[in-house]
């Protein structure tokens, strides 16, 4: 073989490798992509329940301005009454006169109760029962602001989430900017700030931020900049 042949054949493996060389680096590009893309939208979402234990929403309840009360002493009615909770917190009760109730759970207010009657019956067996929680009912409403048909103040159901809160608002209008959109919660932290990709929701079924809502959110769509 002449020495052009070599030079020849030489040059063309360095082509071949190059071109491998170049393929890798496609590929590798191609497959960060497709990873980054995967990836969009989800980097930034609250933590989710594994729903593998009961379904609770707060370990202990509040007593809160007002919600309705049911006091009951055991064996003796007269003491036994249904109050709200005033917007003061407190609640009047027989005997005992008015008690903060809240901030309370029903546990520390039943011991309030049956430690200030000790002074006045033997051993008192109180009940405290909650029978409306229309102060935390309207805490735990979930707010739908900004590009939307409506924006509401909706009750919190169990299992809401993103979509269900945006649909109830009437979905976004024409010139919403959904990918954009916020969701805003309150967290033993502070609040917190999670993105929500409405327009991927809305529009191409990916449910990837389509998250479970906690009594409190907020969300919030912008209008697109033009």
């Amino acid at each position: 073989m002449c020495y052009s042949d070599t030079l020849a054949a030489g040059t063309d493996s360095e082509e071949n490798r190059m071109k491998q060389f170049n393929t890798l680096v496609f590929y590798a590009w191609v497959l960060a992509f497709v990873a980054g893309c995967a990836s969009l939208g989800t980097s930034n979402l609250p933590p989710q329940s594994d729903n593998s234990g009961p379904s609770v929403l707060v370990e202990s309840y509040q007593i809160a301005v007002g919600d309705q009360l049911r006091i009951d002493v055991w064996k003796n009615p007269e003491l036994s009454v249904t109050e709200p909770v005033r917007p003061d917190g407190k609640i009047a009760v027989p005997l005992v006169g008015d008690l903060t109730a809240a901030g309370k759970t029903p546990e520390e207010l039943t011991a309030d109760i049956s430690n200030k009657l000790a002074s006045y019956i033997k051993n008192p067996n109180v009940t405290v029962i909650l029978t409306n929680l229309a102060g935390q009912a309207f805490l735990s409403r979930i707010r739908v602001t900004g590009s939307v048909a409506n924006n509401m103040s909706i009750p919190y159901h169990q299992g809401m989430t993103v979509l269900d809160a945006v649909l109830e608002a009437g979905s976004v209008t024409l010139y919403a900017d959904a990918n954009d959109t916020k969701l805003y919660r309150r967290t033993e932290t502070g609040a917190a700030t999670y993105d929500i990709r409405l327009k991927d929701i809305l529009e191409n079924g990916d449910m990837r931020t389509n998250v479970m809502l906690m009594p409190g959110d907020v969300i919030t769509v912008p209008e697109r900049l033009f």
